[in-house]
């Protein structure tokens, strides 16, 4: 499942973090995905790079 927008990802994610964030968060789980094939393993990796991306930036993930 991949996801084409923001308004596709979960509740959770849209609500959680900031347009930025989700934008990161899509493009790496649809990336997992492709070479995973797992939602959840994919989803752990799309928060990875959320909290990757935040910290190299110094920014909150909210």
């Amino acid at each position: 499942m991949l996801y084409k927008s923001n308004q596709d990802l979960p509740a959770e994610i849209r609500t959680r973090f900031s347009e930025d964030c989700q934008d990161i968060y899509r493009a790496a789980f649809n990336s997992a995905i492709h070479w995973y094939g797992e939602p959840i393993r994919s989803h752990q990796v799309a928060l990875s790079a959320v909290r990757m991306q935040s910290a190299m930036h110094k920014t909150p993930v909210l």
